[in-house]
């Protein structure tokens, strides 16, 4: 079957779950923390998204679809640097960051092979 929407991307599915446990997780953070840490790694965690949905909108121009993807790549990273600091604070469980950076790290294997197969998803069929 045919993928027809970035929702239906197993990548975009497991960034999208894992950018709402974040939520759920940095609402219990220190006040303190709401324009610091909090907003970062929420900010960082939906980019992700943001970035593979311009990337799937831009299949047409394989240069701009991995430029996008890349930058979802970029962002998946700074958000585990993110979970990694929020570890270090004690506002998230040893546990709960490590299934959080393992998902990231999965999420960046998904995004660098879309980007290594891109004339794939930029087919033809694909462009405008």
């Amino acid at each position: 079957m045919a993928i027809r929407e970035v929702r239906e991307l197993h990548v975009y599915g497991e960034a999208f779950a894992c950018a709402m446990a974040l939520f759920e997780q940095s609402k219990r953070w220190p006040k303190e923390e709401q324009y610091a840490l909090t907003d970062q790694v929420r900010r960082s965690s939906r980019s992700v998204c943001a970035n593979l949905s311009e990337a799937w909108a831009k299949r047409g121009y394989p240069r701009h679809f991995a430029s996008k993807l890349s930058d979802a790549h970029a962002e998946a990273e700074e958000t585990l640097t993110w979970v990694r600091f929020a570890e270090r604070c004690g506002y998230l469980d040893a546990d709960v960051a490590t299934a959080l950076a393992a998902q990231y790290r999965q999420i960046n294997a998904g995004l660098l092979r879309m980007i290594s197969t891109r004339d794939r998803w930029c087919a033809p069929a694909h462009r405008p």
